[in-house]
């Protein structure tokens, strides 16, 4: 969207039937479904992507802000999210008496580390003098160095549950709170300060949306062609071979493909010199997640748009999925009834429940052809047991399954880990894969396996940024990000 509307000759190659890649649309019958992210955060991001290439985000989609936000489940207790502080301050009083002036701390100083974190997430890093930019020099004292983004939150809060309403949003990273870094902790800030948005239709939409707009600026999409592989000449890309065998000449090629996948497969073995198939397996990576997509001929009453269930143990949930790398008879479910904001998901009376269950990726070794139909038991009866869909089974009349080994095999994604590389201290920055890849010239990399990271608001700018170095590789201006404060925050 960005090239196509900077001049540039654009053609896209899709591998699936359809855009979007992890933020794409599953249809079961009548029901539809996302297939990856289910939150919309910095939606002041998206509006400011669409505003670069003259248009407004509102003429392409609809997004609605939700309070609450989603409702959480813990052992002993359960509380509601809320985007406004003072629904959120008494919420926090009702269920964790005396925790509420923490939520005051919270917002005060964790706006501080935002303002001084966010602008970092739009630079490139490509070199190791990046590292001395005055934006990340200025940044460096709000990074927590050494702490955990739980760490962090334990300053605010005296309740291990509290601590953990906000802490869970390490999971959008495929970490665990006690594992992840504590600059982090913008994650669950953004969320509270700037609102969380469902998008009518599913955020699938943001892709077919940005796919209307790189169209109209002449933008060339070609879906259900897979890239067999990157050509290459020397030090530099040329073009790409397509799965049929065309062969497309071009001057830049940006890979948009898993990053995991993209090296292992797509470039001839033993070109690569830093990212070889042994390299790659010793980095850092995310968790994987058990889906189940579930078109019901019924409604529930009371549930709610989001919903997270946490396990009894949850750190020790998350040391099995993370350290051990086995699967927990003790799980953690996130539901999704879109149907209770979106009508368009499911038939009148109906419902479209999108369930994710975060487990090992697949260097576990996990066989899930026989562990899926005990996974799928075990998710059905948790959520009886411990929230309103006591009788979904009998329900159901669509159903879709995908584990680890489905995300490696049917989407590409590398190990089923399908938040991508880790975000560790040693692969954050220049330590990422870079969005220049550093590899070869005239390649580019977008999406959660460069800078600045998973998570769909990183994955934009790192979109941006890429087409910024593009442009300057050719001397074509563009503007730059717009200062924080110029930027609309308000939830709508």
């Amino acid at each position: 969207m960005l090239l196509s509307h900077r001049g540039f000759d654009v053609e896209v190659f899709e591998k699936q039937p359809v855009v979007g890649g992890r933020n794409a649309e599953v249809r079961l019958g009548d029901y539809r479904f996302d297939l990856g992210p289910t939150f919309l955060m910095m939606k002041f991001l998206l509006d400011e992507l669409f505003e670069e290439t003259g248009r407004d985000l509102s003429d392409y989609i609809q997004c609605r802000a939700l309070d609450p936000m989603y409702k959480l489940q813990f052992a002993q207790n359960s509380m509601y999210v809320y985007a406004d502080p003072a629904r959120m301050r008494a919420e926090i009083e009702r269920v964790f008496p005396g925790e509420g002036s923490g939520l005051d701390r919270f917002l005060e100083r964790e706006s501080l580390r935002f303002r001084k974190l966010y602008p970092c997430l739009q630079k490139a890093y490509g070199s190791p003098l990046s590292l001395f930019s005055p934006t990340l020099l200025a940044a460096l004292p709000h990074i927590a160095p050494g702490r955990s983004m739980h760490q962090v939150l334990s300053t605010y809060f005296r309740a291990e549950e509290l601590r953990l309403a906000f802490t869970f949003q390490s999971k959008y990273l495929g970490m665990s709170p006690w594992d992840c870094p504590g600059l982090f902790t913008m994650i669950p800030y953004t969320e509270h300060a700037h609102g969380v948005y469902h998008v009518q239709g599913g955020l699938c939409r943001i892709s077919h949306a940005m796919a209307d707009a790189a169209r109209e600026r002449g933008a060339k999409i070609h879906t259900s062609q897979p890239v067999h592989r990157v050509l290459t000449a020397g030090n530099r890309v040329v073009g790409i071979e397509l799965g049929s065998g065309e062969k497309i000449d071009c001057d830049d090629v940006v890979i948009n493909a898993d990053f995991g996948h993209a090296v292992s497969t797509l470039f001839e073995p033993g070109q690569l010199r830093r990212y070889t198939p042994q390299n790659v397996r010793r980095k850092n990576w995310s968790c994987s997640t058990f889906m189940m997509y579930l078109g019901l001929d019924r409604t529930y009453p009371g549930s709610d748009h989001h919903t997270i269930v946490f396990a009894r143990d949850y750190k020790g949930n998350l040391d099995d999925i993370s350290h051990h790398l086995k699967t927990s008879d003790d799980i953690s479910i996130y539901v999704r009834n879109s149907a209770v904001t979106d009508s368009s998901s499911a038939p009148g009376g109906h419902s479209a429940l999108y369930i994710l269950v975060p487990v090992p990726n697949n260097f576990s070794g996990i066989d899930w052809s026989q562990e899926a139909p005990r996974y799928r038991e075990r998710i059905l009866r948790t959520l009886a047991e411990r929230t309103c869909y006591v009788d979904i089974e009998q329900h159901i009349r669509q159903e879709l399954i995908v584990t680890p080994q489905d995300w490696e095999q049917e989407f590409s994604v590398y190990q089923g880990a399908t938040f991508n590389m880790g975000h560790n201290w040693s692969q954050m920055l220049f330590m990422r894969p870079h969005n220049k890849f550093e590899e070869f010239e005239h390649c580019y990399l977008v999406g959660g396996g460069t800078h600045p990271g998973s998570g769909l608001p990183t994955i934009f700018e790192s979109a941006r940024i890429s087409s910024n170095l593009i442009c300057s590789q050719y001397r074509i201006p563009y503007g730059a990000p717009k200062p924080f404060d110029t930027l609309r925050l308000e939830p709508a």
